[in-house]
């Protein structure tokens, strides 16, 4: 069968999160071993499967907008839509002409065998198929992925997320907690490693949560299996709720040799006020105390975190309060953003709403709030180390850019690609928020 169609080509579209992003590398490698050529999405393609993302209503848009781009691009092609958006609004999908099969979160490697099903039949039919289950009852989808490119790799351990924040639309697009066995995501780490991967990420819509549906393992058990794997390597993971960082968890992880000093931590607000409507799981008491216990307990950890500003009813105290913390916690960067109306989700039937163009002028208040932080904190870097290792992920006119452990930013010259190679560099300055500095002699 796979010679059969070795003549197809297929192109992942894909929006939205590190766990898409794994998913699609998945049904890749699974379109890969039904004999598709798999290129890139700017290609003319036989098949083009969109998994998409439905955060915000912004997604929505340009989900809708990169299908459109597909079946423009060959309108004879099959396109096969799934993921968030998917899962949520199914019918918003299908009523985009040209569209020939959507499905949800609950099953994506079956994209692949819908995609050889389609080519086989030869002909498109004019209307969508709709295949979409209920998420909430649906087992943690078994996949694995053998390769990511050589630098970085994620590695989904965990599925659903069970928070209920008021502003999020995720739970229901992603269905209850889900944990992959522990066997599975230590040997997957470890073909990983062995396949010359130099950092994998471990993540989940809500990684923190890794285990809490098995009550085997949890993600401290995780890292510290990978950590004891073989090899020249380093351990991230996804975003983790502040409120994950209790002190029992920082001490079990705090001396892991290959786990990077860098988390990034999903605040939404330094508002005590503003988190309750929330209903995050801390203050900013909690949160605070737990990041400052993380800095002790790792020394050179630099964090990274989202905002949200403008959320219903909030006023220049809370914003100020948000302003407060983040000078506290001093994070390296901040994603902030203003807060969109998510149909579907308590908070959209708020009242209070803030105007929009105060949204707009607190979020791009704090981004400069951030970026003063971010160059106090790399001043401090620079005048604490000489030396320090990269790992280099983009090569582009002769200039090499990658990241230390921290997650701070490099940027070297380099007469040739350094790609996947972890190479010490003497610091020199910086330009804005990338340092720059030079190979040492010993390395070149």
């Amino acid at each position: 069968m796979s010679e059969q169609h070795r003549s197809h080509t297929a192109a992942m579209i894909t929006l939205g999160c590190k766990v898409n992003q794994y998913e699609s590398e998945a049904i890749a490698e699974r379109l890969a071993e039904l004999g598709f050529r798999v290129l890139s999405p700017t290609d003319f393609c036989d098949v083009y499967i969109v998994n998409t993302c439905t955060v915000t209503a912004e997604s929505d848009r340009k989900c809708r907008q990169l299908i459109r781009r597909a079946i423009a691009k060959n309108p004879e092609a099959y396109i096969i839509v799934c993921g968030c958006m998917a899962q949520v609004s199914p019918d918003a999908c299908a009523a985009i002409e040209g569209v020939d099969c959507i499905l949800g979160n609950s099953d994506k490697l079956r994209c692949a065998d819908e995609a050889l099903r389609l080519v086989t039949d030869g002909h498109k039919r004019g209307s969508a198929s709709v295949c979409v289950d209920d998420v909430d009852s649906a087992p943690f989808e078994p996949m694995c992925i053998h390769q990511f490119g050589r630098t970085r790799a994620y590695l989904k351990i965990e599925d659903g997320c069970e928070s209920r924040c008021t502003y999020c639309i995720i739970p229901k697009a992603r269905g209850k907690v889900r944990s992959k066995p522990f066997d599975e995501v230590i040997a997957e780490a470890r073909a990983l490693i062995e396949s010359g991967t130099r950092e994998i990420v471990l993540t989940g819509i809500e990684t923190g949560s890794y285990g809490r549906d098995t009550g085997e393992h949890d993600l401290a058990d995780v890292l510290q299996a990978v950590n004891a794997i073989e090899g020249d390597f380093r351990i991230r993971t996804g975003s983790l709720d502040p409120f994950a960082m209790k002190r029992v968890f920082v001490d079990r992880i705090a001396g892991l040799s290959k786990l990077a000093p860098h988390f990034h931590l999903s605040m939404q607000s330094g508002s005590d006020r503003i988190l309750a409507l929330m209903k995050r799981k801390y203050n900013a008491e909690i949160a605070l105390n737990n990041i400052l216990y993380l800095k002790k307990a790792m020394p050179s950890v630099m964090l990274t975190t989202d905002i949200i500003t403008g959320f219903p009813t909030e006023t220049e105290d809370d914003f100020a309060a948000t302003v407060e913390f983040a000078r506290k916690a001093r994070f390296l960067s901040m994603h902030v953003f203003p807060y969109s109306e998510r149909k579907g989700t308590p908070a959209a039937q708020m009242e209070g709403s803030v105007p929009v163009s105060i949204r707009h002028a607190r979020c791009n208040a704090l981004i400069e709030v951030g970026k003063s932080i971010t160059e106090e904190l790399l001043d401090d870097f620079l005048a604490r180390n000489r030396t320090v290792p990269v790992l280099f992920e983009v090569y582009k006119d002769g200039m090499a850019i990658g990241h230390t452990p921290e997650f701070v930013e490099i940027g070297v010259r380099s007469p040739r690609d350094l790609r996947s190679e972890i190479r010490t560099v003497t610091l020199a300055g910086r330009s804005g928020a990338l340092c720059l500095g030079e190979l040492t002699e010993f390395n070149q």
